[in-house]
């Protein structure tokens, strides 16, 4: 006769043991990650002291936030966690963005409720004088893939990434007191005309060798950008989200096999994050030099490429957006303005740095982006960016931080792509003669404002990122 006794302390050697041989599993996989800092056969960024060190910051942020993706993601109990921020930049991350995201089995259906504060704007109507304000423009979109995962540039293909939906907050219905409520799943159910979001599609793919099939898309995650113009008044809106009729069920016990799966995960998807970005810097936007032989770089050096609609070969960004991307290399006595013309009114721009990492520049305690409500428009209707290595004392300076080589990013959100689309002009000169090719009454920004500016900035990205 067995003597339980004894099964129950096999069991427990055997499951010390599995979960050592995991944990140096998982290290093993993270020493791999560590890889992508400076092998030079996975693409990194020129290996600078500045660029290493900003290489193990940009490691440790996957750390940080695939540990939570690993441990916490089941689409039977989700919960909205903040995919980039100030701890995880990448991706050139979007300086005046909240991102979220949640996971989701997309053959179920979930209801997210929320809350926004004053939202008239959403409408178009002019925003509220005085008090909190709902951010600027926000979107609720189901995804089947989570960029990166793969460690591969070959997922960026319509038969593995696609987005549904999306739902805008210039659709959203919401009661007059700021609450609202999304249903989300397979298919709108009869009857219904609240807010939807669909989590399956049927697309059709064209083939290499010409013939067509449909291929089938389930999400499994529902991805929310919260976009902030006013950062001394917008507020990040109040979300919920349960799988309906998860309600109320209790989850199962924690045990030595699921810690087995979440850590093999968290080893995994840091690995693969740092290799699928390092690769897509390199080959498929070109940060470095020409890689596909046709002459130029996708991301031209002190210039930007024609302006596109985001999709999934290009990491399928906020669909509503039109960008437009390329690099700057300036001496410490150069700078860059960069003009900028809307034949139609775009519903946000954004203006950002990034580093060769694909990290937003500091822009809590630096001036690292401008958005169309932060910058100045001239009276010649042009909006024109300066970037420099110090502070030229004019209202648009965008600061390098020091970096000189890095990414430039424009961003426009059209809900309804327009006919004419923004231009992008770029000029290089002497840092001594930027006044000189700017219009003559663009202003002159004191020290005292400066310090102001990035005191509303410090506490705007306090709120927007609070941990509490």
């Amino acid at each position: 006769m067995t003597n339980p006794v004894d099964t129950e302390k096999t069991a427990r050697a055997s499951a010390q043991a599995d979960l050592r041989a995991v944990w140096d599993e998982m290290l093993a996989e993270l020493g791999r990650a560590r890889d992508a800092i400076d092998n030079p056969r996975l693409y990194p960024p020129p290996a600078t002291d500045r660029n290493l060190a900003e290489g193990y910051r940009y490691l440790l942020g996957f750390v940080y936030g695939s540990f939570e993706r690993a441990f916490a993601e089941d689409p039977n109990f989700p919960y909205f966690r903040r995919s980039l921020q100030p701890l995880n930049r990448a991706t050139i991350d979007n300086a005046d963005a909240l991102y979220l995201t949640a996971p989701i089995d997309g053959n179920a259906t979930y209801l997210v409720t929320g809350k926004a504060q004053d939202h008239r704007h959403w409408r178009g109507e002019p925003r509220a004088a005085t008090g909190c304000l709902a951010p600027h423009f926000a979107v609720f979109e189901a995804m089947s893939w989570y960029t990166g995962d793969s460690g591969s540039i070959k997922e960026l293909s319509p038969t593995v990434l696609w987005k549904m939906g999306p739902l805008d907050s210039g659709k959203l219905v919401v009661e007059a007191d700021g609450r609202f409520r999304i249903l989300v799943g397979p298919k709108r159910p009869d009857g219904y005309t609240g807010n939807f979001v669909v989590t399956k599609a049927t697309i059709p793919w064209t083939k290499p060798d010409g013939s067509t099939v449909q291929l089938e898309h389930t999400a499994r995650y529902l991805d929310v950008r919260e976009l902030f113009y006013d950062w001394e008044r917008e507020e990040p809106l109040g979300l919920q989200i349960v799988r309906v009729g998860f309600e109320g069920v209790q989850s199962p016990p924690f045990d030595s096999q699921k810690a087995a799966e979440q850590m093999r995960r968290f080893g995994e998807l840091v690995k693969n994050q740092m290799r699928f970005w390092n690769e897509f810097w390199a080959v498929v936007v070109e940060t470095y030099e020409d890689m596909n032989g046709d002459g130029k770089q996708f991301l031209p050096r002190n210039d930007f490429n024609s302006p596109s609609l985001s999709a999934p070969a290009l990491g399928a960004g906020q669909s509503h957006n039109l960008t437009s991307g390329g690099s700057f290399d300036l001496a410490p006595d150069e700078a860059l303005i960069i003009e900028m013309r809307f034949p139609v009114p775009p519903v946000y721009i954004g203006f950002q740095l990034g580093n060769f990492w694909g990290e937003s520049v500091e822009y809590a305690n630096r001036l690292g982006s401008l958005n169309g409500h932060q910058a100045e428009l001239d009276a010649d209707g042009a909006l024109r960016y300066v970037i420099a290595h110090q502070d030229p004392g004019v209202p648009n300076w965008v600061d390098t931080t020091g970096h000189p080589q890095g990414f430039m990013t424009a961003r426009w959100t059209y809900p309804q792509m327009p006919e004419q689309i923004p231009t992008v002009k770029v000029t290089k000169v002497p840092f001594a003669q930027i006044r000189k090719h700017l219009p003559k009454d663009v202003r002159t920004v004191s020290p005292e404002e400066r310090r102001r500016q990035i005191q509303l900035r410090q506490a705007h990205v306090q709120r927007r990122f609070r941990q509490y």
